[in-house]
């Protein structure tokens, strides 16, 4: 833009009428009073006393933070087909399944195990076979699940004694049972017996760092999958599991436990209730 001639004239009188140090002071003024002025304005601008424009507006509200760690995937996990009958929503444990598991010797050798895997349960376990190892055959099991590292120690200990597991018809074993199941040097299921896995949860205490969560439930992850490997079950099974949300059971059609190596052999048919060992009680 030109200046008109009268301002034109008015800045070189001023130019030509100032030894140069006044010159000099006048720029160094003119420079702090803009510097003031900038400052000011953002100060105003942090403390909300002024409108200024948002940077973040123009991020949409589902795109994360650049300067902020995701807590959520970023790679999309696998997909469950819609109308998927396997998978179903978790049972709700009731009754004798909700409370700690018990144990109890039938005739034929069958120890019954009924109820939930509560922690330190396995101490339990041990010391009944401790007691009757010489009479057990075959560890049956109707059971919700529950502890992982109880289930873990069950179903290691159950191969090492070389017992046989079972699911009678009717009955289930969910969650975390599946890996005491996977014990059994032969392992049967019965005719609408029910056996479903999903996502182990790692239960952290209050003020947890989640990655510390996370990291727990990944260390927890890769113990299943060595203990299934271990007992000669094909990892299939754990890849469902880890796709199937924590509320919901991923239940293995007849042909699947066959493929998977889960059932060994045919099930024992339905029979009529057995009957307690004489001397031998409920623990």
């Amino acid at each position: 833009m030109q200046l008109s001639a009268a301002i034109q004239d008015r800045v070189h009188a001023f130019l030509g009428g100032n030894p140069d140090e006044a010159v000099l002071r006048w720029i160094f003024r003119s420079a702090v009073m803009v510097t003031a002025v900038a400052l000011a304005a953002d100060l105003a601008g942090m403390n909300g006393w002024i409108g200024r424009p948002d940077p973040a507006a123009e991020v949409r509200r589902d795109t994360p933070s650049p300067d902020l760690p995701s807590l959520l995937p970023q790679v999309p996990l696998p997909a469950i087909p819609d109308g998927d009958k396997r998978l179903t929503p978790r049972p709700q444990a009731d009754g004798l399944m909700a409370k700690p598991m018990t144990f109890e010797l039938v005739g034929g050798g069958r120890l019954m195990a009924t109820g939930t895997i509560t922690p330190g349960i396995s101490e339990a376990f041990a010391a009944e076979i401790a007691k009757r190892g010489d009479y057990i055959k075959t560890v049956v099991l109707n059971s919700p699940g529950g502890s992982v590292t109880d289930a873990l120690a069950m179903g290691r200990l159950i191969r090492d004694k070389n017992f046989a597991t079972e699911i009678e018809s009717g009955k289930y074993c969910a969650s975390s049972c599946p890996l005491v199941f996977a014990g059994g040097v032969e392992r049967r299921v019965g005719d609408k017996a029910i056996l479903g896995v999903h996502q182990v949860a790692a239960v952290g205490h209050a003020g947890a760092v989640p990655r510390d969560e996370m990291n727990v439930a990944q260390n927890i992850s890769a113990r299943c999958q060595r203990h299934l490997g271990d007992m000669g079950i094909n990892l299939q099974v754990w890849v469902h599991a880890m796709e199937t949300p924590h509320d919901k059971l991923f239940v293995f059609k007849p042909e699947e436990l066959k493929s998977l190596n889960l059932v060994t052999t045919a099930a024992v048919p339905p029979a009529a209730a057995p009957r307690p060992v004489p001397g031998k009680v409920r623990s």
